[in-house]
């Protein structure tokens, strides 16, 4: 399973760093409109800040176990941030995404949950624009004034960070912001390749940096800059969703790969203490054995 893991957590990474020149592109594109905006009274419902009355909670899980602490740390995130709301006096509403979150909430009905979504190891466009459909009518139709997306960030093979990441209202230029309103766009994807070394499993790391186009600042648009943001935003909303969805896999699988692993070193120590044990009963017994045979021998001479 250790194998099986690493090897799937390479393609979940070859699908994460593929996906980033269209998605880091569109930001460029997102940032030069919106230079060319700042002079001009621009409505978007996906940009417009409000007071936050009512939020609605993405939380992205998994679909299998055996893979440590993974499912039960994004849970507690959201288990925290729905008592910063509660304490704040908010409303709020969940959307689940996979089967472990699924299960969790469904135990739980007095959690409001607005839809159950199914994951996979391999997202796809068309499982993050379901996602996106349904928090953009959320929000359009002012149901909810705040989308936030919870998923577990893939930062090494031994480690990954559960984050909440404002996923509507959308910055203005096109960035993450985190819930404090500190805005990241990691542009640097590491990889992490499983390789024998002296016949030995070892992890060698690549860091790899997406190259985006760079575009003029003196770049004009033939449409009305203000109708492209209107058809650009909600492929953005897509983009950043399907990103998430895919550093979520990634990071369940090295999480699986560190528990196969350690699963195995204990597999392999337990071995040892019950051979010891073994061992000791057998020599006790066969020295018993013995014991009684001389025993026997004496009293008969």
């Amino acid at each position: 399973m250790k194998l099986v893991a690493a090897a799937k957590v390479r393609r979940a990474q070859e699908a994460v760093v593929n996906a980033r020149p269209f998605s880091e592109t569109l930001v460029e594109v997102l940032y030069n409109i919106n230079e060319q905006l700042q002079t001009e009274d621009v409505d978007n419902p996906l940009t417009k800040v409000t007071p936050v009355k009512k939020a609605a909670l993405v939380v992205v899980t998994g679909d299998r176990g055996l893979c440590g602490a993974f499912n039960n740390l994004i849970i507690k995130k959201a288990k925290a941030r729905v008592r910063e709301l509660k304490q704040l006096g908010r409303e709020y509403t969940v959307i689940s995404v996979g089967k472990k979150g699924n299960s969790y909430f469904l135990r739980r009905p007095y959690i409001p949950v607005d839809k159950f979504l199914e994951g996979s190891n391999l997202p796809t466009a068309k499982e993050a624009q379901a996602i996106a459909d349904d928090v953009f009518s959320l929000f359009v139709s002012k149901e909810v004034d705040k989308v936030e997306f919870l998923y577990t960030k893939f930062v090494s093979l031994v480690k990954s960070d559960p984050v909440i990441h404002t996923l509507l209202p959308l910055s203005p230029k096109g960035e993450i912001c985190d819930v404090n309103g500190v805005c990241v766009d990691a542009a640097e994807d590491e990889f992490f390749r499983l390789t024998t070394r002296e016949g030995k499993l070892t992890v060698e790391r690549d860091v790899i940096r997406t190259q985006t186009t760079e575009f003029s600042p003196i770049l004009q648009f033939e449409q009305d800059p203000v109708q492209i943001l209107d058809a650009l935003l909600p492929l953005y909303l897509n983009s950043q969703i399907l990103r998430a969805l895919q550093e979520s896999p990634s990071s369940e699988l090295a999480a699986r790969m560190s528990e196969m692993s350690n699963a195995t070193d204990n597999a392999v120590e337990l071995k040892k203490t019950l051979s010891r044990v073994y061992n000791r009963q057998r020599q006790a017994k066969i020295t018993g054995e013995i014991l009684e045979i001389v025993s026997e021998a004496n009293a008969l001479t």
